[in-house]
């Protein structure tokens, strides 16, 4: 997607962080401010309080939130999740890619600029560190090409500390989402019994100040791929961060007032540019590395505001919206989208609301039939599997449906499931051979807690064929 006045396409041919040899070219974003940068402020320290407190929280001495794989145990708001609900995460997934569709043909990346880990760490904590300890991108750029002197060693090796215990910060974190925050300090205060997670630890939090010191905003650019996604997913109606051509060009300098009335409200001042955090002219139309931070916003409205012009030569629009005066329309790719959007959440709400805490596998026992007992009863031998979601310990009892006759557990098994196992039953189930009138009967068998029935499974009884 781009604008008609665009001249050339050149800039679509190079990435604004890689220079013509090939080398790393970084960027020295000016530092941002105005309404918008504000706005992200707050919603950053919002997002990081969120961030670091989660992993205490703690419902039933359970985390409210975990993904611990290597358990194959997940933990969302307090609900846990085991191999068998498996498909409910696939539907989460789809679900979640289908709202992303959606809210990015409508509303661009916006995900990207205001809520994506990587911006917010990267923009709000370590850029802004940066600032702190080197300055402004001109005192960057000047500290960059200065020798190794006892500033320059100073300022890099304050720098380098911060940046790698915030690393290890986060890493903590992260570890703490995976494993559980109780379980990561418990580890913490035995590491010789768990070099496996310190190694982990040391894992993560190389891969973090590696992102943050060095490759930086190539993690949207280059590993990231929701932005090359954006060519299929943008249309001429989404709503991204752009450029109004029609009211900006021509460009122009504003003392060449010879040409004051065919020039436009840009003044070619290039604000936009120097706080672009990927290196990109925003006037060249909408691109791939644009994360919609809206800093050029805030710069444009910053120089529009002292030369006494309106603000929002860039801002929040669509193409067709600049272009021809158009307003958002509800097109039939949004209606179709929300329409499958609407539906998978409804069947993802049907069915995490219809999920049962607990999972009951009943199975007659491989290569056996029935056994004729001496008092002229049949009996059949069941395995049955139970698995507990909760955090609580079942007590349960089996009992009999539709066909009266007695259950016999094999053993001392306990009739107690504990919170988040599996467990494994064998009982007989005996029958009067009267009851038996074919080779095989369907069986209703009740799960009950404390007298209060909590499921009921089937299975079929195998009994003597019976011939008229």
């Amino acid at each position: 997607m781009h604008t008609p006045f665009t001249a050339q396409e050149s800039f679509r041919d190079s990435v604004a962080t890689i220079s013509k040899e090939g080398k790393r070219n970084f960027i020295f974003p000016k530092k941002p401010s105005g309404k918008y940068y504000n706005l992200r402020t707050i919603f950053s320290i919002v997002y990081l309080i969120i961030f670091f407190t989660l992993p205490f929280l703690y419902v039933h001495d359970e985390p409210l939130l975990m993904f611990n794989i290597l358990k194959r145990k997940f933990i969302i708001f307090g609900m846990i999740f085991w191999p068998q609900d498996f498909f409910l995460f696939g539907l989460g997934m789809l679900t979640f890619m289908v709202f992303v569709i959606l809210f990015t043909v409508v509303f661009g990346r916006v995900f990207c600029g205001w809520a994506c880990p990587q911006t917010i760490f990267m923009e709000m904590v370590f850029r802004k560190i940066e600032y702190w300890i080197e300055g402004d991108a001109q005192q960057q750029r000047l500290l960059r090409a200065m020798k190794w002197n006892a500033e320059k060693i100073t300022k890099r090796g304050i720098k380098f500390i911060v940046f790698f215990l915030l690393s290890f910060l986060i890493a903590n974190f992260f570890l703490a989402y995976l494993i559980g925050m109780k379980t990561l300090i418990g580890y913490i205060h035995e590491p010789a019994a768990h070099i496996g997670t310190l190694i982990s630890l040391f894992i993560f939090t190389t891969v973090f100040f590696f992102v943050y010191w060095w490759f930086r905003e190539q993690a949207c650019i280059v590993v990231c791929p929701y932005g090359r996604l954006q060519g299929v997913l943008l249309d001429k109606n989404s709503i991204v961060v752009a450029y109004d051509h029609k009211r900006g060009e021509h460009r122009g300098k504003m003392h060449q007032e010879d040409k004051e009335d065919v020039l436009g409200d840009c003044i070619d001042c290039y604000a936009c540019v120097r706080v672009c955090p990927t290196g990109i002219d925003i006037r060249n139309g909408t691109q791939m590395e644009c994360v919609n931070c809206t800093a050029c916003m805030d710069a444009c409205d910053d120089i529009m505001k002292k030369v006494h012009k309106p603000a929002g030569l860039i801002r929040y629009a669509s193409e067709n919206s600049i272009a021809l005066g158009e307003r958002l329309k509800f097109n039939t790719r949004i209606k179709a989208y929300s329409g499958v959007l609407i539906l998978l959440i409804s069947l993802l709400v049907f069915l995490l609301v219809s999920r049962s805490d607990l999972d009951a596998r009943l199975m007659r026992t491989a290569g056996m039939t029935y056994t004729a007992m001496p008092d002229g009863r049949i009996s059949n031998l069941y395995n049955l599997k139970l698995t507990n979601k909760t955090h609580k310990d079942i007590p349960y009892a089996i009992k009999l449906e539709n066909l009266s006759g007695e259950i016999k557990v094999i053993g001392n098994a306990a009739m107690t499931l504990k919170k988040e196992t599996y467990s494994h039953c064998q009982f007989f189930v005996i029958l009067d051979r009267n009851k038996v009138t074919n080779w095989k009967t369907e069986l209703k068998l009740g799960l009950y807690e404390k007298g209060k029935k909590i499921k009921t499974i089937k299975a079929n009884f195998i009994g003597p064929e019976v011939y008229n």
